[in-house]
């Protein structure tokens, strides 16, 4: 079999998880299509493997709508062998509070679950015939193996009271979880995997002192970085885990565990 350069979307590009794991897939080879609402970061541009960003607003229906049209475009009739949903928003409220369920209006609640929760939705039935010829190409090609791959990055915080996680950010990743699955059983007959990666304290620019206390509480005692979880999704997009679909990893240092 010749090798064919695979390829992966990614949403939330210009920094942080999302930044490092466009880097991880870069150094890989892998054919890259990205979008945030950012332009792409100066010092990527001369990266050849980040071929294509489109800047996106992905709390905006009409604006996922013309990402997916545009994306399909760039690929045109080849397969995408992953798509990574990581863009996610945490807003506070005006008074410099997490949004929860006594504070802010629900106008700000839907607004998160639009962009955590729906955007991944939309964007893997957008992406799903793509996806499936990926996953049918292995198909033919057992040697290839593993399918196409779509991975949500979910949170520690819709799985335990987390205290700088507002109400509305846990409840949209704790739905992502739930939707992992429901999309595990689903895209199984296109060859799709679906899974998703739970991170805990990654050292990221959103990170300030206010965490450190946190450190206390997370068995490895350090917080994480994100090449770290980057180097998860790779791993959950590789044949190598090509028989794994419906699995949430923790990338916590063992935070989950209390």
């Amino acid at each position: 079999m010749t090798d064919i350069r695979r390829s992966v979307i990614l949403t939330g590009a210009s920094r942080g998880i999302g930044h490092a794991t466009v880097k991880r897939f870069s150094n890989e080879g892998w054919q890259i299509i990205t979008c945030s609402r950012d332009p792409v970061p100066e010092h990527c541009k001369r990266d050849p493997n980040w071929t294509s960003h489109i800047p996106t607003d992905l709390a905006d229906p009409a604006d996922v709508d013309r990402f997916v049209a545009e994306a399909t475009a760039l690929l045109g009739d080849a397969p995408l062998n992953a798509l990574v949903n990581n863009a996610a928003v945490s807003p506070k409220t005006d008074f410099q509070e997490r949004l929860g369920c006594l504070n802010g209006p629900l106008d700000d609640w839907r607004e998160v679950f639009q962009l955590n929760f729906f955007a991944p939705l939309v964007l893997a039935r957008g992406f799903a015939t793509a996806l499936a010829r990926a996953g049918k190409a292995d198909e033919q090609h057992p040697d290839a193996g593993g399918g196409a791959a779509i991975v949500n990055i979910t949170s520690i915080a819709g799985h335990a009271i987390h205290p700088f996680a507002g109400s509305a950010y846990s409840t949209s990743k704790a739905a992502l979880s739930a939707l992992t699955r429901e999309m595990a059983v689903e895209f199984a007959e296109l060859n799709v995997r679906v899974n998703a990666v739970a991170p805990g304290e990654i050292e990221t620019e959103m990170i300030g002192d206010e965490y450190e206390p946190l450190v206390n509480r997370i068995p490895m005692r350090r917080m994480g970085t994100a090449d770290e979880v980057a180097a998860t999704v790779f791993q959950l997009c590789s044949p190598d885990f090509g028989y794994v679909t419906g699995t949430e990893i923790f990338v916590t240092g063992g935070q989950h565990l209390y």
